[in-house]
């Protein structure tokens, strides 16, 4: 396999504070545009990845720090899969998807990269999104400013708020 060089990754491989990153998120109140929250709920917020796979990959997470998707309470997990679907419907309408990947990887051994808070990915995804240098390469481009993809997609979640 070859290695492809990406200091800015860095970042997120020296994050090692003791506060988890999600929970961080879901604390700090003042910085949803800095963090990339798409929406606050009652038992969950939508932040984006802050190392997509695809343009829009975002996250449902439970403000609750829990490793266990059993330990959550029905109330918690209904509102996660709501906006799961709401999510979905965004991504198809918004960014013409043609696809979504929907995962959860709970705990470490089954890959998860922040184990300690379960959390949902929304991965988008159109027909022929992986061609010769994600299948040859195993590199993958994210061709789009995730700037203006995350404005629209806090203008949409909003909407649907109002």
């Amino acid at each position: 396999m070859e290695y492809l060089y990406a200091p800015w990754r860095s970042e997120y491989l020296e994050e090692k504070d003791e506060l988890c990153p999600f929970c961080a998120c879901a604390n700090k109140l003042k910085s949803d545009a800095e963090l990339g929250v798409l929406f606050r709920a009652k038992h969950c917020l939508g932040v984006m990845n802050r190392y997509p796979y695809t343009p829009g990959h975002f996250m449902v997470i439970p403000y609750k720090h829990e490793e266990h998707i059993e330990n959550l309470s029905e109330e918690t997990w209904s509102e996660m899969s709501v906006f799961v679907r709401e999510g979905v419907k965004i991504l198809k309408e918004c960014l013409k998807a043609s696809g979504v990947n929907i995962g959860m990887n709970l705990s470490t051994a089954a890959g998860a990269g922040i184990a300690p808070h379960c959390h949902y990915h929304l991965v988008p995804r159109w027909s022929g999104d992986t061609n010769f240098i994600t299948s040859i390469g195993q590199t993958r481009i994210c061709g789009a400013d995730v700037e203006k993809i995350y404005q629209k997609l806090l203008k949409a979640f909003n909407a649907r708020r109002a």
